[in-house]
């Protein structure tokens, strides 16, 4: 039966159709003007739930918070390996980068490692994330390509494992294609779910989604911080990952970003991936925890805050990180003009009586 938790995260049953508790709130005044509902799971390596909110059993695509589970085979087939990777190119395989200069010139060289260029790559192309890349791209005449795309990273791990096991690089994101049998495969094992008949659609950057619920999905998150169960080249494979995210942090998301400034304060603690429609998932190797969530209204201002309120009843955070941290946890809502005129908050079901 899905659970569903109280306000100090408690899980307690609910039905299927219980709505999801307010896990974020807008205030303008002295009122709260907008709330978003979701979901939220904390659970150990062996699927163990330490604190929950919401239906946690509803399947939910992980959409690019996945991504770390997603790199697993481009490390453990041997491909990281082959082709010299180093913490770059792993971080910018888990990366929804800002297609910032430093982005697009990594991916194209590791690209040109492979004989290729941004052709490969299947993912489409968008105009960057940040605001000045975009701009300085408009300024020089010069449209958007693949590169820009803030999962070129993720689709040249994808071409790079296909190159290493001498399969067809043309159609990588099909679902049939071995790379993406093998991801698939990696999700099963991670999430300990049969997915054989998960709901299946298909991404922003066109390849498979599954749909999974969020206690499987954290607890694959879990097994990458706590991967003593795992096989040997499993734990190196997920320790590699980890390591890579907490020493390039700016090459996962980039500059200013919620992901790229919790892991620069934290990187010992968190490891934080983002996702669309309000998706985010977290390792936490020293407490050997996996967090996943969803905003049910897909909000991405609502899942950082979220996640920070989590981070913070865990002790994943100390003070000074929550200090330095703290116009991320608590955002500002400023009018034109710049002036303050509301917060967005955690509501008091995650926050707990010493959050508000």
């Amino acid at each position: 039966m899905p659970r569903r938790s109280d306000a100090h995260g408690r899980g307690t049953a609910s039905t299927a159709s219980a709505a999801d508790p307010v896990l974020v709130e807008a205030t303008r005044g002295g009122q709260v003007e907008s709330r978003h509902r979701g979901a939220a799971v904390v659970s150990d390596a062996a699927g163990k739930v330490v604190m929950c909110w919401g239906n946690i059993e509803r399947p939910v695509y992980g959409r690019s918070a996945i991504k770390p589970l997603q790199a697993l085979p481009l490390i453990e087939s041997g491909a990281a390996d082959r082709y010299a990777l180093g913490t770059t190119e792993i971080a910018l395989a888990c990366a929804s980068h800002h297609g910032e200069p430093r982005h697009v010139a990594a991916v194209a060289a590791w690209l040109a490692r492979l004989g290729l260029d941004a052709a490969a790559l299947e993912c489409g192309a968008h105009p960057p994330a940040s605001v000045e890349a975009a701009a300085a791209l408009i300024r020089s005449g010069m449209p958007p390509s693949a590169l820009h795309n803030n999962c070129s990273g993720k689709h040249t791990g994808f071409i790079c494992t296909a190159r290493h096991h001498g399969e067809r690089v043309q159609g990588y994101i099909a679902p049939e294609h071995p790379v993406q049998q093998r991801v698939a495969a990696i999700l099963a094992e991670m999430t300990g779910l049969d997915l054989a008949r998960a709901p299946r659609g298909v991404d922003g950057c066109g390849i498979p989604v599954i749909g999974m619920p969020l206690s499987g999905i954290a607890r694959a998150m879990a097994r990458l911080a706590d991967p003593a169960g795992l096989s040997p080249d499993r734990q190196a494979a997920a320790r590699r990952i980890l390591d890579a995210m907490a020493a390039a942090p700016a090459m996962v998301a980039g500059t200013g970003g919620f992901v790229t400034e919790i892991m620069t304060l934290a990187p010992a603690t968190v490891r934080a991936k983002n996702g669309a429609e309000g998706m985010y998932c977290a390792a936490l190797p020293r407490h050997g925890l996996g967090v996943a969530l969803k905003i049910d209204d897909g909000a991405g201002r609502a899942a950082s805050v979220a996640l920070g309120a989590i981070l913070r009843r865990l002790g994943a955070l100390d003070g000074i990180d929550e200090m330095l941290l703290a116009p991320l946890l608590r955002p500002r809502i400023v009018n034109v003009a710049g002036r303050d005129v509301g917060q967005l908050r955690p509501a008091a079901t995650l926050a707990g009586a010493t959050g508000r």
